[in-house]
Order: structure tokens, then C-alpha cells, then sequence
């Protein structure tokens, strides 16, 4: 019975700092991840960033992504071959607007009188 008792206390007494001891562990282990995730991004970013001080990719992505050309060239774009669908113009021309006002009361009245349905 003393011994059941003197380990019942030994447990008791050893078992938060044992709760801590791991927690902490846990807490170590994930920003050890957390760690290795920003060393890959931050590789990653400087990898991109060299890559933007060349002067070659910086036209390739000035051609791909704004459809930029150089003098002289001609830019084809090939389309999927379906007709593109043409829309009316839409003219919303505000009516009834005092002449005597400023032109920012005069531009209020007209932005309110168009979205009046």
C-alpha cells in the first residue's frame, strides 16, 4: 500500500512538468516546420528575383503577359475560332440637370440620375 501511494505521488507530482516537457516539444517541432516553409519561400522569391534582373526574361514576360512587340514585328492572336459576342453600346446620358450649378454638383446629379431606374 506504500508503494501504490509513493508512486501515486511521484505521478502526480511528475506529471505536469511531463505535460510541459511535451507541449513545448510540439510548440519546438512546429516552428521548426513553420521555419523550413519560410527558407523555401524566401529561396524561392530570390530565385525569382534573379531571374527579373536579366534583361532577356523581363522582355519574354513583357511579350507574354502585355502582348508587348518590338518595332517592325506583328502580333497574331489565335482565338478558339468562336465569334465574339458584340454588345450595344450602353449610353446612359443623365437628363434634367440644372445649368447653374458647379460642375461637381453638376457631376453628382448626373452619376445619381443614371443609376435611377
Amino acid at each position: 500500500m506504500t508503494l501504490a501511494v509513493v508512486l501515486f505521488i511521484l505521478a502526480w507530482t511528475l506529471a505536469p512538468p511531463a505535460q510541459r516537457y511535451f507541449v513545448q516539444r510540439a510548440q519546438i517541432n512546429g516552428m521548426r516546420a513553420q521555419v523550413n516553409e519560410n527558407n523555401q519561400a524566401l529561396a524561392a522569391a530570390k530565385r525569382e528575383l534573379e531571374m527579373w534582373r536579366d534583361p532577356d526574361y523581363i522582355a519574354s514576360q513583357a511579350r507574354e503577359r502585355l502582348h508587348f512587340v518590338l518595332p517592325g514585328e506583328r502580333e497574331y492572336i489565335v482565338t478558339d475560332g468562336a465569334e465574339p459576342e458584340i454588345q450595344a453600346p450602353t449610353t446612359a446620358v443623365a437628363k434634367d440637370i440644372p445649368s447653374g450649378l458647379p460642375w461637381y454638383s453638376r457631376l453628382v446629379a448626373s452619376i445619381t440620375e443614371t443609376n435611377a431606374p
